[in-house]
């Protein structure tokens, strides 16, 4: 994990020197805060919190956006819904989310599921 952070970094430090931060936007999504749940039987019980590093490419710089609980386990502050971090990535990209729709077997489809917005809050 820390040579990834490392070399992720070091890639945008990189970009910064050669003055393509604002053109480059590196994504780290992970999930945190496992635990053992009451029936022991089940395994590692996933929580709803996940985390995600956003360097450059049009978002706010030095920013925290959402919190979890103490235990890392449930978000519970500005909660963002994987569709809305995919139209968000792709507004990033230059994408409108909305016009990626087509239509298939009487149903609307896209990548964010006929679903999301932009997190304008984390946006430059």
């Amino acid at each position: 994990v820390q040579y990834c952070s490392d070399a992720v970094w070091g890639f945008f430090e990189e970009m910064k020197r050669i003055g393509k931060q604002d053109q480059v936007a590196i994504f780290v999504h992970s999930e945190f805060g496992r635990r053992v749940p009451e029936n022991t039987n089940l395994g590692t019980d996933h929580g709803t919190a996940n985390v995600a590093f956003v360097l450059g490419g049009g978002v706010k710089g030095g920013m925290t956006y959402g919190a979890s609980d103490d235990f890392g386990f449930a978000a519970v502050e500005n909660k963002v819904h994987v569709h809305d971090l995919h139209a968000t990535i792709l507004h990033l990209m230059g994408l409108d989310h909305e016009k990626l729709t087509f239509r298939y077997s009487g149903r609307d489809f896209r990548l964010t599921d006929v679903h999301g917005s932009v997190v304008k809050p984390i946006l430059a």
